[in-house]
């Protein structure tokens, strides 16, 4: 057997205010969604492969201290997509940790922004070029699995 992901479906507040974000900061489309009483969800692709379901199902903010999600990550091609998103990121207002573009770890090539959506789930996008010569900002431990 073989398997890669297929989609990943997230839990939102408000559907209308999180497809804006993930159209905003991904280019993600929406290919469908519903909104009959009580069943508000959307699909996102990018070129036509579904990437994300929105499901308003929750309440509250995404509770990062407990076992479930960690983050998603997504790569890009290069540096300046990374800076692309970035600057979407910072005019959303979204909760951008260690303050822009960082490498994985001490030393690394790959690198990139990690933040959160309007419910607090933690995101990741980075370029396997990313990282330049800026420091590491958190030493002797993958960065995005500490922020």
């Amino acid at each position: 057997m073989s398997f890669r992901t297929g989609h990943v479906g997230l839990n939102v507040t408000d559907l209308d205010i999180s497809k804006e974000f993930y159209e905003r900061v991904f280019g993600f489309t929406v290919a469908g969604e519903s909104r009959e009483d009580g069943r508000h969800y959307a699909f996102l692709t990018q070129d036509g492969t579904l990437m994300l379901t929105l499901w308003q199902q929750s309440e509250g903010r995404f509770p990062g201290g407990l076992p479930g999600l960690h983050h998603l990550s997504f790569q890009v091609a290069d540096l300046e997509a990374v800076r692309r998103a970035e600057a979407v990121i910072r005019e959303l207002g979204a909760t951008l940790h260690h303050d822009g573009v960082v490498p994985h770890r001490e030393g690394a090539s790959s690198g990139g922004v990690f933040f959160e959506d309007p419910d607090g789930i933690r995101l990741e996008i980075f370029a396997p070029d990313a990282a330049g010569d800026r420091p590491a900002p958190t030493s002797g431990a993958p960065t995005c699995g500490f922020f």
